[in-house]
């Protein structure tokens, strides 16, 4: 556990520790509620039903205080069904919500330059699944106010709480924002809200509240009339988060909101939320988050799967996304025998169309731990029921309770949650994505104490054998016998590379295009210390104009020298994470690090772990950062490899220590500086500034 983790789980519990010594505690009468006409007549408390826990918090927090004629506040409110990013029918498409919406409407409710600088104002982004269904939460909330009877409803989220002098700060809000209304009240009035880094445009500002032309966070506490209702529903579809497109509405609805915030959203809470603008955000180093919390694996006692064999490996791809260590098998393979089945479940979670003896049948349908689950027409449930196997067995799930796309019934049996993820389709079976294609050398084997080789725990990296990486071989690749796709020598700008502005987490350097300088020896990045107040550096980036999937990928690099410096050469893809480097480090410039990065899922799955992947450093003979050498990422179906100057030095099959990446990438190149010392030593500002240099790109698909 890091100090921040430690320090956020001491408040969460310190935050705790308080509410339940302030349970008792009358909190006041807040004169705003109550039934009478003017006041507050409803509060709609927006619920999972997975999560009773909290409404019961919600509820017993909201019995601390008493309506304007001395009820309980919690009498006013009643549960409002909220809709869950795991039920894929819930978030489907839908005429009330539009998921795609622009990076300018981001930036309309929080302005920044360094966002504006990195992508214009027009870039497209697609709301995740979480936030979808968040606004859909909402919108069933607007309708329920639309067709009541009560004139004002303070609509809230289950993770709330009255903040000290919350009591008198509503019901002086409430009188001020009456005294300012025409005839029926406010439209929309903000309870609970985040000024937008401090950005929010407040007009008629008073002691009590003030009026917002835009720049709120959140909708966790808000004020809605009937007429309000009514008009948002009007104005639909929602683009774009709700809290986001809502600001779009406060004119027609003259919204206004309290001075500072009566509501919060308590601190101790666990949240699955999913946000569509961060990665763009962590692009332009707006944000430098730690790295994603590392997944959760699969806790049970083993997993066999057999499919009904399409061409698909949707099944293992689902297990996969589920926190499990999967291995599928091509049917070619010899029979399993039952001490092999017992070794294999020692390296993997779950087993896909595993080809068992019959001894291991049997030895499976006695075993009461391992969890059995078939696909619809699946042929390996006949055999499961020639051998005498129960269908009815809690831990058997047949193609006859199961539809083979959908994630409840596969996570019941696993005892797992259901992902936010849809089902996936995943990659195809002919590409190899989760067989075991590593050397019988390779196999078995676990990572030596002492090796010194660091990489990602979790399910998508089997921890290598103590001979990996194999020796460097000395086979010459022979260059391709047809013409690439494309090419750039690097001279001049050209339309298949562009020059990327922004950053990344755990990069010192933000990426500005003036960086990336085109020259009569191909194209240079600089890195520079900077005095602009951002970060440290400043350096430079490109990137292809479009993805690939599969490929031959070349570039002559002459690497930037100098300690906590490297240049990069790399495929990259957001939603999921997946990535394949070549990486010269400045303080050690005779070695060359590859590395691949894999996170399960179909295309705009938010899975993204991923702090050190899967590397590994090849010695290359000669100094990297003294002239150009020629260096190739060949990306196939199944296999990655690495060649420098048309020699074969590295290559990696399936869970090699893992999964080939199956989705489409984009082609990177850059200059940068971690923030950790421990990839490249510690920057020394005497080194600067350090070029790398670029030329002669070539691209084969």
């Amino acid at each position: 556990m890091n100090l921040k983790e430690a320090r956020g789980l001491l408040r969460a519990l310190a935050f705790r520790v308080a509410r339940a010594a302030i349970r008792a505690v009358p909190g006041g009468r807040i004169g705003a509620f109550g039934d009478e006409p003017g006041r507050i007549g409803a509060i709609l408390v927006v619920n999972l039903d997975r999560q009773p826990r909290r409404l019961r918090r919600t509820m017993r927090e909201l019995r601390r205080f008493r309506t304007h004629d001395g009820k309980p506040l919690a009498s006013l409110a009643r549960r409002m069904r909220a809709i869950d990013a795991r039920n894929g029918r819930d978030v489907a498409a839908t005429a009330d919500v539009d998921p795609l919406y622009r990076l300018g409407d981001q930036m309309f409710v929080q302005p920044d330059a360094a966002l504006a600088d990195c992508f214009g104002p027009n870039e497209p982004v697609t709301m995740t699944r979480q936030e979808v269904a968040v606004a859909r939460s909402h919108i069933e909330s607007w309708k329920c106010i639309a067709e009541g009877s009560d004139e004002h409803v303070l609509i809230v989220e289950d993770d709330i709480w009255l903040m000290p002098g919350a009591a008198a700060a509503i019901d002086a809000g409430w009188k001020a924002a009456w005294q300012r209304c025409d005839a029926g009240g406010p439209d929309l009035l903000y309870l609970s809200y985040s000024d937008a880094g401090g950005t929010a445009t407040r007009m008629d500002i008073c002691e009590e509240l003030f009026r917002p032309e835009r720049g709120l966070w959140f909708l966790s506490g808000y004020v809605l009339s009937r007429r309000g209702a009514r008009l948002l529903l009007r104005a639909m579809p929602v683009n774009g988060p709700v809290d986001l497109w809502i600001n779009y509405r406060f004119g027609e609805l003259g919204a206004l909101a309290l001075s500072a915030p009566a509501i919060g959203q308590r601190p101790d809470g666990a949240s699955d939320n999913s946000y569509s603008v961060l990665p763009y955000l962590a692009r332009a180093g707006i944000i430098d988050a730690d790295a994603v919390e590392a997944p959760r694996r699969g806790a049970t006692g083993g997993v066999l799967a057999w499919t009904a064999g399409g061409e698909r490996d949707g099944l293992a791809m689902a297990l996969s996304i589920l926190g499990f260590r999967v291995r599928a098998f091509a049917g070619d393979e010899p029979l399993i025998e039952v001490d092999e089945l017992q070794t294999l479940l020692e390296t993997w979670d779950a087993l896909v169309d595993p080809p068992l003896s019959r001894p291991a049948w049997d030895r499976i349908r006695r075993y009461g731990r391992v969890r059995v689950l078939f696909e619809p027409e699946a042929s390996g449930e006949a055999g499961w029921r020639a051998l005498g196997g129960r269908t009815s067995d809690p831990n058997v799930l047949t193609g006859s309770h199961w539809d083979g796309a959908s994630w409840r019934p596969l996570c019941n049996l696993l005892g797992v949650d259901e992902p936010a993820e849809s089902f996936p389709r995943g990659p195809l079976r002919a590409w190899r994505t989760f067989r075991d294609d590593r050397s019988a050398e390779a196999r078995g084997g676990r990572l030596p104490a002492g090796s010194g080789v660091a990489i990602d725990d979790s399910p998508w990296v089997v921890p290598p054998s103590g001979d990996w990486p194999a020796a460097p071989c000395c086979k010459r690749r022979l260059p391709p016998t047809v013409s690439p796709l494309a090419t750039a020598p690097m001279t001049s700008a050209t339309p298949l590379i562009v020059a990327e502005a922004g950053s990344f987490p755990g990069n010192l350097a933000t990426f500005t295009r003036d960086r990336f300088v085109h020259g009569p020896d191909g194209a240079e990045l600089m890195l520079s210390a900077s005095e602009d107040g951002g970060r440290p550096y400043r350096s430079g980036a490109f990137a292809s104009a479009r993805s690939f999937t599969h490929g031959r990928f070349q570039v002559e690099i002459r690497a930037a020298r100098g300690r906590g410096l490297v240049t990069g050469f790399f495929l990259h893809r957001h939603g999921p994470r997946q990535e394949i480097d070549i990486e010269l480090t400045g303080d050690d410039p005779s070695r060359m690090l590859t590395n691949v990065y894999f996170n399960p899922g179909d295309e705009g799955a938010g899975l993204s772990y991923g702090y050190r992947g899967s590397p590994c450093r090849i010695e290359l003979g000669f100094d990297a950062a003294e002239d150009f050498h020629l260096y190739t990422i060949d990306w196939q179906p199944g296999c990655i490899s690495w060649s420098v100057d048309d020699v074969l030095v590295h290559q990696r099959r399936s869970w090699e220590p893992t999964p080939v990446p199956h989705l489409p990438m984009r082609l990177y190149g850059n200059l940068w500086a971690p923030r950790s010392n421990e990839l490249a030593g510690r920057i020394d500002d005497c080194d600067l500034p350090s070029t790398a240099g670029f030329r002669n790109l070539s691209i084969w698909t």
